[in-house]
């Protein structure tokens, strides 16, 4: 029978994973990923089931039940995400498509955007596997699905060979897109830029839907942290961020019932779409609050989390900045964090308050607790650029 730890790595691994290719899924228009997103949402219904059972046979005293109970708290608020993602899914399954626009407002303005690139014939990845060729560390990309002939590679391990033809799905930071794509296919590739033509109504819903989606995927960062570090000011922030979450889906909702008018019947499944991803991603807001609530409550998280945390396939960790480092006065624009070192800075605790959501202007200072997650390799980088 698997540990309690092991169930839990998969299920947070798996969470988060269907996530990404829920939304890639919606963005791409692609039939198989969404197929892919409802297996993988079975799997954690599979994983759920199996967990409960371990967890009850390990608890042997009203302690271990009242601990143990935490870890079954975080495992049912991932179930809660990948029912959302399965959401998304069945969006696409039904045929339901965004207009092109809004695809590419999402594409640029997302905290972490998508990209697919073909492996070219001369391409030196070629041959070589995941953990050869570092993409995630180099480019702050990490590959989230691999398309092969007809065949798919959903969450591709380390050692998993890239080949010639290969499409590669990949999420990160948009200023990594170019150097991946310059590894990949050995040309270079300009950041499109672009005017959206939607209505202005429209336009800002589908912006504040962006914003929504990367809210509610910091407010899950945010939780998981607060139980790594058992800090009652970040699961305060999550809880916080989940309400702003709600109050712009009531926002988003209003724009889109204003753009209704004399619109033919398939931009009105469009606005549908737009309209269920709002509430996916508060489902996924409310979940990551659900997490942090453990920690506001003032109950023990078992020691089994930090372990598991510390085998998924993302580490979450704090890192402060010293001075004279190479990033002390910087901005992360300016030193590209996740592009140079895979790591994603998702927030900065500085003094007492907390700056969530930093953009590339914001400007890192010594004594700044950056909040980042990604590779084991890229943390190392990190640490570096933090230290001289």
């Amino acid at each position: 029978m698997r540990t309690v730890k092991d169930l839990l790595i998969e299920i947070k691994d798996t969470s988060e994973v269907i996530v990404d290719l829920a939304y890639s899924a919606i963005l791409f228009d692609s039939e198989d990923i969404a197929e892919e997103v409802i297996d993988l949402e079975n799997k954690i219904n599979d994983l759920l089931k199996q967990i409960r059972i371990v967890s009850i046979l390990a608890a042997r005293s009203v302690d271990e039940a009242e601990s143990v109970s935490t870890i079954l708290q975080v495992a049912n608020a991932s179930q809660k995400m990948c029912q959302a993602a399965g959401d998304i899914a069945e969006l696409v399954l039904r045929g339901v498509k965004l207009l092109p626009d809004m695809v590419r407002i999402a594409l640029i303005k997302s905290e972490e955007t998508v990209t697919k690139v073909k492996v070219s014939e001369n391409s030196k990845v070629v041959g070589k596997t995941l953990a050869e060729v570092k993409l995630h560390t180099v480019t702050g990309m990490k590959v989230i699905a691999i398309k092969r002939g007809y065949k798919w590679i959903f969450d591709p391990e380390r050692d998993t060979k890239i080949l010639k033809g290969d499409v590669l799905f990949a999420k990160g930071d948009i200023s990594g897109i170019p150097k991946f794509y310059k590894i990949i296919t050995g040309e270079e590739r300009k950041i499109e830029e672009f005017e959206p033509k939607l209505e202005e109504n429209l336009e800002k819903a589908v912006e504040l839907l962006v914003e929504m989606k990367n809210l509610s995927e910091l407010a899950v960062d945010l939780s998981y942290l607060s139980l790594l570090y058992r800090d009652e000011k970040i699961a305060q922030e999550a809880s916080y961020i989940e309400e702003k979450v709600d109050n712009m889906k009531y926002e988003v909702q209003l724009l889109v019932l204003k753009s209704l008018r004399n619109r033919p019947d398939e931009e009105l499944n469009m606005l549908l779409a737009v309209l269920e991803l709002t509430h996916a991603s508060e489902c996924i807001a409310d979940s990551a609050k659900e997490i942090a609530q453990i920690i506001v409550e003032g109950r023990e998280i078992h020691p089994i989390f930090s372990e598991a945390m510390k085998e998924a396939d993302e580490i979450i960790t704090m890192v402060e900045v010293l001075k004279g480092s190479s990033l002390d006065g910087k901005t992360l624009g300016e030193v590209r964090v996740e592009t140079n070192t895979g790591m994603h800075v998702i927030a900065i605790k500085r003094n007492n308050k907390w700056l969530t959501n930093p953009t590339a202007s914001t400007r890192i200072i010594a004594g700044d607790m950056l909040v980042v997650k990604g590779t084991r390799e890229g943390e190392k980088l990190l640490r570096g650029l933090c230290f001289k």
